[in-house]
């Protein structure tokens, strides 16, 4: 059981993917998007990726505001989550990501990755963090 996780931006969408026992999560790639309003290109990677590593399940992180409330960010992963569920015809589960962003800058501090580099894997690491998450959260039995 291989399960993807993603964090969509407005410019950006981060990817990780897990092990086959679904134990650990591993960033992949930042997927750039040329344009908010369009995601032909970056569903088609999406996609590509399923394929890639046999991906059963997918996480996208959903940006709650602080006082549990929705803005237009999570309206925005909602309607990015309806389109991937169904294009890929796999369950797609949202999953709180607040504060994801803060504690991947924080990590890539700490590893000594430069500020100038830190953009472009800012999004992969959270990525990472987000289905991470998903992962700890599950019953040690589901994942066999």
């Amino acid at each position: 059981m291989r399960i993807m996780g993603l964090d969509f931006g407005s410019r950006t969408v981060g990817v990780a993917v897990s092990d086959m026992l679904g134990i650990t999560a591993q960033g992949v790639e930042t997927i750039t998007r040329e344009e908010e309003n369009k995601l032909r290109k970056t569903c088609a990677r999406i996609e590509e990726l399923i394929r890639e590593f046999e991906i059963e399940t997918i996480v996208l992180g959903y940006p709650k505001n602080m006082n549990n409330t929705i803005g237009d960010r999570a309206e925005k992963t909602e309607q990015f989550k309806e389109m991937l569920a169904r294009r890929t015809g796999l369950p797609v589960i949202l999953w709180d990501e607040r504060l994801t962003t803060v504690a991947s800058e924080r990590i890539l501090m700490e590893s000594g990755v430069r500020r100038e580099n830190r953009k472009a894997v800012i999004d992969k690491v959270a990525a990472g963090l987000i289905l991470q998450g998903y992962l700890d959260s599950l019953p040690t039995g589901d994942k066999e």
